[in-house]
């Protein structure tokens, strides 16, 4: 897939546990994990914006877009 999720290097870049963002962003921990190791096949935009403002970050820290070489 050519979106890639940065989330644990941002949670690692602002030293935040799994569990700490959890709870912050009201998500079950198997929601974010599933989030955080790209295997998400979606998120809303609302999830995206509260873990921005979770982690003070952008939209564009958290996903990134790699074209698929063929």
């Amino acid at each position: 897939m050519p979106i890639i999720v940065n989330l644990d290097v941002m949670m690692a870049k602002r030293k935040i546990s799994l569990n700490e963002l959890s709870e912050r962003v009201d998500l079950t921990l198997s929601n974010l994990s599933i989030l955080k190791t790209g295997k998400a096949k979606a998120i809303r935009f609302s999830t995206l914006e509260a873990i921005c403002k979770a982690i003070d970050c952008q939209p564009g820290d958290i996903l990134e877009y790699i074209e698929d070489e063929k």
